[in-house]
Formats: structure tokens, sequence, C-alpha cells
């Protein structure tokens, strides 16, 4: 039997440490990381995580003027009606400065929802097999690394 907490997915608390609305279940909160939980359990389920999206760009900025600007974070349900917006950092950039911004969805799955794997590569299309018997007579030998090379040569 499990000692971990088994919250309601989607379930929020805040964290005890910067405040932030993080999600029940987690054990390192995503805003401070600070560590939530400690055990043998919290260590088992923080590799449950992993990022199923990630975007990272950087704005370089040209011109003679400084500008300003607002990272603005919005998320939208499936009927594509905003759920939440906020505005995370505001900041101005000055001629030649730039800045790099990353955003990351991590996403938690239970033990009876693995992570999606990734799409298979394209198919190499394989030599036909040979049989064993045609293998012998007609692949030439291979070398075995570390193994010194024998003569082929006759009458030494």
């Amino acid at each position: 039997m499990s000692t971990a907490r088994l919250a309601n997915p989607g379930k929020t608390r805040v964290c005890p440490h910067c405040r932030s609305e993080i999600l029940a279940s987690a054990n390192v909160c995503p805003a401070c990381r600070h560590h939530l939980r400690f055990g043998l359990n919290a260590d088992q389920q923080a590799l449950k995580t992993f990022s199923a999206l990630a975007v990272e760009g950087t704005l370089t900025h040209p011109g003679p003027t400084a500008w300003e600007y607002a990272v603005v974070v919005s998320v939208r349900n499936e009927r594509g009606e905003e759920t939440a917006r906020q505005v995370v950092s505001v900041g101005a950039l000055q001629p030649s400065e730039q800045r790099s911004f990353s955003v990351s969805v991590d996403v938690f799955t239970p033990d009876a929802d693995p992570p999606p794997r990734p799409p298979p590569a394209p198919a190499q299309k394989a030599p036909p097999s040979k049989s064993a018997s045609a293998a012998k007579t007609s692949a030439p030998a291979k070398p075995i690394p570390g193994a010194k090379p024998s003569s082929t040569k006759s009458g030494s």
C-alpha cells in the first residue's frame, strides 16, 4: 500500500515557500523549485513528469531607440476560450541588447498513463535475409576486434 497522497487531477494548493498556485500532486514547486515532499515515494513520483511542450526564442534589438516588452502567457481550452492569462514579466531592451525566453508545459502522468513515445523514425529497408547456408558460403569472414589476423596463404 502506498503512503503517497493521491490528489484529484487538477487540484491545486499554495506553495508554502513562494505562495504560487501549484498542483497538489507536485513534489517540487515549478516556480521556486523548492522540494515539497521527501522520501522514496516522492523520488519515484518525480520521475513521472515530462515536458509536453517546450518553446525557446531570442529577441535581439537592432534599432536606435529602446523597446519595451511584456511577456504574456495565455491558456485556451479545446473550444478556443481563454481560461487563463497572465503577464509574466515586463522590461526594456536597449539598442543591441537581447533577451531569451523559454516556455514549457510539464505534464505529470500517473502509473496507468505512461508518457507518449516519440514517433518512430522512418524505417530503412533492410536487405533480404539470407539463409544460414547461403550466408556461410557467400559472406566474407568478419574480423574480430583485438584478434590477430591469420594468414590465408598455403604452404607456409
